[in-house]
């Protein structure tokens, strides 16, 4: 078996990981005026080095800071584009059971500039402090549109819709570039709007609002495909996928048969974190469309619980997976972050590292270290 040394890895996670409780008080701290941004910075910068040093503990190649200088996984970078901004608005796509704050996105200018972004200076304290491979986590384009249609697109500043595309492609390029230049080499877009096309309900809600739940799928490629059309030949681009994370909750359900080609084929990324830790996610029968050169991290093990998974059953299902596609092509990681949000998942910290270190040693058992 081929022992992989570039990412994705045969351990890998998503990114996101449950704050330490010293972060929250003092997030919370900071929201009361109670202590200055610098205070809070400092804290953060303590944190992220601890976390740094647990991951690199367990065994995992790469490494990320956990995303703890995030209130959101995508509103915090998509808030701070050029031409764009964050708000608080009613919330169009709904979480089973749970209501998180009512955060919305808007067009406020015309995109396709970027003039720089908090989240380089993020990646560069993170890069100087791992001997591992850092790996950024930033929302897909798509992040900017599918949750809320044209209403997050003003007809004042882009009457047609296919020159807000081209625009946001344009401007995710130059972001995907400027990661490159400060030596990201491990980007993820975290792209949850393909499976979320993949639910019947959803299509029918996208598709009364207007927009060809049959044609999505296409347009969002052709901006993903934009988006990292100017990256340096070492650097891999890695997808993932999910249903929805909020406190263990989910969004949509239904397997990615819908959009499995689309997936695959039209999209230029290296690899494809993929939820498989429910029914909800059906079969592994789409990896039949993934070509070779490509790689599947399966995300077998789940974020929304604390329970451990059995090895023997994990394997179990890795050896299912390779009857679509070959075992070489396929890594292994949690279906998602354990905290999409600030807020976490429910489950304690020590279940998280140990779901970690769990999947560290079935992949060495599974693939060889």
């Amino acid at each position: 078996m081929t022992l992989r040394t570039e990412p994705p890895f045969r351990a890998d996670h998503v990114g996101s990981l449950l704050r330490p409780a010293p972060l929250k008080q003092a997030r919370a701290q900071r929201e009361k005026g109670e202590i200055t941004t610098e205070a809070l910075k400092a804290i953060e910068d303590r944190e992220i080095a601890a976390v740094i040093k647990k991951q690199e503990d367990v065994g995992l190649k790469s490494i990320t800071d956990g995303e703890f200088r995030r209130a959101f996984w995508n509103y915090d970078f998509l808030g701070a584009l050029d031409g764009a901004e964050a708000y608080l608005g009613e919330r169009k796509i709904k979480f089973e059971g749970v209501n998180p704050r009512p955060m919305m996105m808007r067009v406020t200018g015309k995109l396709g500039t970027f003039s720089g972004h908090p989240m380089l200076e993020h990646f560069k304290f993170l890069k100087e402090h791992t001997r591992a491979t850092p790996k950024m986590t930033i929302p897909s384009p798509s992040s900017m549109h599918f949750r809320y249609g044209r209403d997050a697109v003003p007809a004042s500043i882009y009457p047609d819709m296919s020159d807000f595309y081209r625009d946001l492609g344009a401007t995710y390029r130059q972001a995907v570039r400027a990661f490159a230049d400060v030596g990201c080499r491990y980007l993820q877009l975290d792209e949850v709007n393909f499976t979320y096309l993949c639910d019947p309900k959803l299509r029918e809600q996208v598709a009364a609002r207007g927009d060809d739940p049959e044609k999505l799928p296409l347009v969002y490629a052709d901006m993903i495909n934009a988006a990292i059309s100017d990256i340096p030949s070492d650097m891999a681009i890695t997808m993932h996928l999910c249903r929805g994370n909020f406190q263990s909750t989910f969004v949509a359900s239904g397997g990615y048969e819908p959009v499995a080609e689309i997936l695959f084929n039209k999209i230029n990324v290296h690899g494809y974190f993929m939820e498989y830790d429910s029914e909800r996610a059906g079969g592994f029968e789409p990896l039949r469309f993934v070509p070779k050169g490509k790689s599947v991290v399966l995300g077998l093990v789940t974020s929304k619980s604390g329970k451990l998974e059995s090895k023997d059953e994990l394997k179990r299902r890795i050896d299912e997976a390779a009857k679509f596609i070959p075992l070489d092509q396929l890594c292994l990681s949690p279906q998602c972050g354990f905290a999409s949000t600030e807020e976490g998942n429910i489950l304690a910290e020590d279940e998280q590292w140990a779901k970690l270190r769990m999947i560290v040693e079935v992949a060495n058992e599974v693939w060889g270290s």
